[in-house]
């Protein structure tokens, strides 16, 4: 398992879709998507990672179960990204103990996963309950992936450095 976690527009999904391709040649592995559709903007960011990815990923859309889908995927997976996947959770109405009960069992599978995560634990603490709470579950859940990791790189201005 591998990490990438940077700030938005840090380069952390170029890079990790460049590690993922070449975790098995000649075997095209999975893309998963997180990302719900919420408006004309974040539709427009989404058809440029779609542009970026497809001829090179089996592309797999999921924005709450990911242990469902994960476990029935025979390759390498990149998981793009577990904040928005902690944002749909709450939007959905899931608890922080659901969403970490259900990353424990995401980090169960045998799978190559690789995964992209925001840092944004690292601005001011917000002016807000919710934002409060995403931004602890978001702490709590990078925690647990990069426990797990065999490496972990921290991206920022488009160079990832390796940090575990």
């Amino acid at each position: 398992m591998t990490l990438f976690i940077g700030g938005i527009k840090s380069g952390k999904s170029y890079h990790a879709e460049q590690y993922t391709k070449a975790l098995q040649e000649g075997v095209k592995p999975y893309y998963l998507a997180t990302t719900e559709f919420i408006d004309e903007e974040l539709h427009e960011r989404i058809a440029i990672h779609q542009q970026r990815r497809e001829e090179h990923f089996a592309t797999l859309e999921e924005p709450l179960d990911l242990y469902k889908v994960l476990r029935q995927c025979d390759g390498p997976v990149l998981v793009e990204c577990t904040t928005m996947w902690i944002n749909n959770m709450l939007y959905h109405g899931h608890t922080k103990e659901q969403i970490v009960e259900h990353m424990e069992q995401v980090l169960t599978l045998p799978n190559d996963l690789v995964f992209v995560h925001n840092d944004v634990g690292s601005g001011i603490i917000p002016d807000n309950a919710l934002s409060r709470r995403y931004v602890d579950i978001s702490g709590i859940v990078s925690q647990m992936i990069a426990s797990q990791c065999d490496e972990v790189y921290h991206c920022i201005a488009g160079i990832a450095t390796r940090i575990k």
